[in-house]
């Protein structure tokens, strides 16, 4: 029974958002417009603002702390999704620019940590879902050597940071390294997973954004020159917005999106495409 000033929406899907940051934010947002939200943020406090906001917005929202570098947080995330009934929609948000970890800190959160979520909910993915990770537009256009690929294809091993830099050396293995291999595993992942959400009646794809106008991505402005050099070869000649991939999201999330899975989208303003032909 509905409650009397209450947006509780119990009929509609759950949305799992993890990342109660800019670019997560925006995505809960507009993923409330038809979703039920759990929104899931390292910082506890962060992510039940986040979802109070929504709530007073008119969205149906819970927030909870999750470090996804954690086993057992991750568990629990999949406990709470689990009592919320399934979900219908995994935005996998949550992920460290270069400046904002070293090696190993930022291989965990982007590629262990994302890969940990992605297979605690998969089992809990209702007929129909989508998983949408967060990868990167650093991860074209290149190709890692073939001995550090084949530790990539095992992003469950929670040693693999550790693998991965005593591979590379001190020399290689920095946190610029890391964000790119990352990214770049994460993508394979998505492919490789496709038969296995695709058993349940689900879909799983990775999304590359470029340069996007976040609060991360101005940091990085101000800590590394060749992104302005990048910013200057953009066709578009601009960076894209937090609602821009928000839209794609959606639109990934939505039936419009039913036969997309396995795959990466690439946002970049074509940014991509100049590297190349340069």
């Amino acid at each position: 029974m509905q409650k009397i000033g209450s947006s509780a929406r119990p009929e509609w899907p759950l949305a799992v958002v993890i990342s109660a940051g800019g670019m997560g934010m925006a995505a809960a947002r507009r993923l409330s417009q038809r979703h039920r939200i759990l929104i899931a943020d390292l910082d506890a406090a962060r992510a039940e603002q986040a979802a109070a906001t929504l709530c007073a917005e008119g969205g149906d929202a819970t927030g909870m702390g999750c470090d996804i570098t954690d086993l057992a947080a991750v568990q629990a995330l999949g406990a709470a999704v689990d009592m919320l009934g399934g979900f219908r929609v995994l935005a996998h948000v949550a992920g460290l620019s270069p400046s904002m970890g070293d090696f190993h800190t930022v291989m965990r959160v982007n590629l262990v940590g994302a890969v940990a979520v992605t297979e605690e909910l998969r089992r809990r993915a209702t007929t129909g879902a989508a998983a949408i990770l967060i990868a990167s537009l650093a991860a074209h256009n290149f190709r890692p050597p073939e001995a550090v690929e084949e530790l990539l294809r095992r992003p469950e091993d929670r040693a693999l940071p550790e693998k991965l830099a005593a591979l590379l050396g001190d020399a290689e293995a920095t946190p610029q390294r890391a964000y790119a291999l990352s990214k770049y595993a994460l993508m394979a992942y998505c492919r490789r997973q496709a038969r296995t959400w695709g058993e349940r009646g689900a879909r799983i794809v990775s999304l590359s954004p470029g340069l996007i106008a976040t609060p991360q991505g101005a940091r990085e402005f101000e800590k590394s020159p060749n992104k302005i050099k990048l910013f200057a070869q953009t066709p578009l000649r601009r960076e894209g917005t937090m609602l821009e991939i928000a839209d794609v999201i959606e639109f990934l999330a939505s039936d419009r999106a039913s036969f997309i899975s396995g795959t990466d989208l690439l946002v970049d303003g074509g940014l991509a495409a100049a590297l190349t032909d340069n």
